[in-house]
């Protein structure tokens, strides 16, 4: 029995792991929850798995929900402190880290210090302070499993092969929901039509990352530590159909992949029981039915933020925080009709501009560079005019 905890649980990779969950009963035990301020969704998790301790980072939530659950079965924590706590609880196999943005952070953080294996599906803790995260976990014994369909993928066809052999990986993108839309009409693109992702169902923020590309940014540097794999060896692929998740090819000319339906159970699964796979059911993949797959160079004129990601792996290292705190604000204001789909490139552009090169040897230094990229986008919003 591997005893589980999930931090970012109300969320939809926290949903699709609960659904694993349910499934292997025999398998896997809930020991902990985290979330954010969804205390209803939180209440049914806690009624339906029992966890031993859960947290919500707003204290408020958390004092409500005290009030509807028995406190002498699950220990209520908020803030975050309360999600470190839960991330390094000591009655556990397994961490899945979910939480959105950089909120996840220092939770991971936790959970690494304290010696617990980590699933990784918050790619921003490896953005913002990928080298750090490794010599955390290389310094207490940890693995850190991805997640992430994409990092799944190379990790998978990574397996029994040397590293040294490899020649290239390529990371797969959908293109968005407007990969074949006029440049012209980005302009007046509004938040409702950016949450229209066309192959995968996800939170509000990655579906915007993915309709403005900046998710792969973000991948490409989650790969860099993940793997230890060079920039100059990390490539993206436009493929719409979203069935190869990524592929390494080798030395020889050999290209290893992994290809599947888009459903983040996949990936999670993998993680949860590696090195044993566990029968999901899944609908079989029919590449007959399917006709074709195919492939297309991504634009990073139309769609900057990628190139914005490589720019800023290729700078100091206080970039990639600077990069993901800025996208992060530039984001927020666009889902409240603040700024335009095109302005969230050119806040993180502009932010990325105004960085002063500083030291980053600990995660402070990182925290630190966070806050100043993110009081400084919040000015550069005010040159934005906000969309009609």
């Amino acid at each position: 029995m591997k005893r589980i905890v999930i931090l970012g649980s109300t969320g939809s990779i926290g949903a699709s792991t609960l659904d694993v969950v349910s499934k292997f009963p025999d398998r896997f035990e809930i020991v902990g929850l985290a979330a954010g301020r969804n205390d209803q969704i939180l209440e049914e998790q806690i009624r339906q798995f029992h966890p031993k301790v859960a947290a919500l980072s707003c204290p408020d939530a958390a004092k409500r929900l005290r009030t509807r659950v028995d406190t002498a079965q699950v220990d209520i924590l908020h803030g975050e402190s309360g999600l470190c706590e839960v991330a390094s609880f000591p009655d556990c196999d397994l961490v899945i880290s979910a939480i959105v943005g950089g909120a996840g952070l220092k939770p991971t953080l936790s959970a690494i210090q304290a010696g617990r294996q980590v699933a990784l599906a918050n790619k921003e803790p490896m953005v913002m302070a990928g080298q750090l995260m490794q010599r955390e976990a290389h310094k207490h014994g940890v693995t850190i499993f991805p997640i992430d369909s994409e990092h799944s993928a190379i990790f998978q066809s990574m397996e029994g092969h040397r590293k040294i052999d490899i020649r290239r990986v390529v990371l797969t993108a959908s293109g968005g929901p407007f990969w074949d839309w006029p440049d012209t009409t980005l302009e007046h693109v509004t938040p409702k039509q950016a949450l229209k992702h066309p192959n995968w169902e996800m939170g509000d923020k990655i579906t915007i990352d993915s309709a403005t590309l900046m998710n792969k940014g973000l991948e490409v540097i989650e790969a860099r530590w993940l793997f230890d794999i060079p920039m100059e060896q990390l490539d993206v692929v436009i493929h719409r159909e979203s069935i190869i998740h990524s592929l390494v090819e080798y030395c020889d000319g050999s290209v290893i992949s992994q290809l599947g339906h888009p459903d983040m159970r996949t990936p999670i699964s993998y993680a949860m029981n590696y090195p044993e796979r566990v029968p999901l059911h899944p609908p079989i993949l029919d590449l007959g039915k399917i006709g074709k797959l195919t492939f297309f160079p991504p634009n990073t004129e139309k769609f900057p933020c990628l190139q914005l990601a490589y720019d800023a792996l290729a700078g100091e290292t206080g970039l990639p925080p600077t990069l993901n705190a800025a996208n992060e604000v530039a984001v927020h204001a666009f889902l409240k009709n603040q700024i335009g789909f095109l302005d969230i490139p050119k806040v993180i552009q502009e932010t990325m501009m105004a960085y002063s090169p500083t030291p980053l040897l600990t995660i402070e230094d990182v925290l630190e560079v966070d806050q100043w990229a993110r009081r400084t986008a919040e000015e550069l919003l005010k040159t934005c005019v906000a969309p009609v």
